[in-house]
């Protein structure tokens, strides 16, 4: 299990750069955002922890690129080289805000099944982004009120849930919605390094 960590604690995560580490990442590893962004200090606040975002890696051995499966704010299900957020985060020519720490699920999930995740993901490409969900996340957890019949929108979280879910491999959920850190707080996730 990651153990909850507070922003101090990510800065003291060892922190590899990406050239180094590249080789290293696989299919199906886990990326978390600890963004500096309005919206990251929205879903930090409502999900009470550290967590922004959470995205899955495709390493594509053809064209030997590394991509974050994601779904992102304003822009739906998508794939994004993992180099962008690094240095170009959003096209400002800037690297992302925050901090961005890679997970790995564990017990290792068999090749097989980490392609077919990705591949649900995929056929997920261009579903729009739940802008609305973080909300409703908030008023869940203020008021108590279960999860409402799942759409064909998606935050992050739900996304990574459902491609792991998808080959068998679901996260435990502490409540009745999925946030970055209830994948993040899951026994199978364990923390790797920080990337730069």
């Amino acid at each position: 299990m990651a153990t909850p960590l507070t922003k101090e604690e990510i800065e003291q995560l060892p922190v590899q750069p990406y050239d180094a580490m590249r080789r290293e990442l696989q299919t199906g590893d886990l990326v978390f955002c600890s963004g500096s962004y309005f919206f990251s200090h929205a879903v930090q606040k409502f999900t009470n922890s550290v967590w922004s975002h959470v995205g899955m890696i495709y390493r594509d051995p053809t064209l030997e690129r590394v991509f974050v499966l994601e779904s992102e704010t304003l822009i739906g299900v998508r794939l994004a080289p993992l180099s962008k957020y690094l240095r170009d985060y959003h096209g400002r020519n800037r690297p992302y805000k925050g901090n961005i720490v890679i997970a790995r699920v564990h017990p290792a999930v068999d090749e097989n099944k980490l392609n077919h995740a990705i591949s649900y993901g995929m056929d997920e490409l261009t579903k729009p982004y739940d802008n609305f969900e973080i909300l409703r996340i908030g008023v869940r957890i203020l008021f108590k009120i279960s999860r409402r019949t799942r759409d064909r929108k998606y935050i992050c979280s739900e996304l990574v849930y459902d491609c792991f879910d998808s080959v068998g491999v679901p996260f435990n959920l502490r409540d009745e919605y999925v946030s970055p850190d209830d994948i993040w707080q899951d026994d199978q996730v364990q923390a790797q390094f920080r990337i730069i």
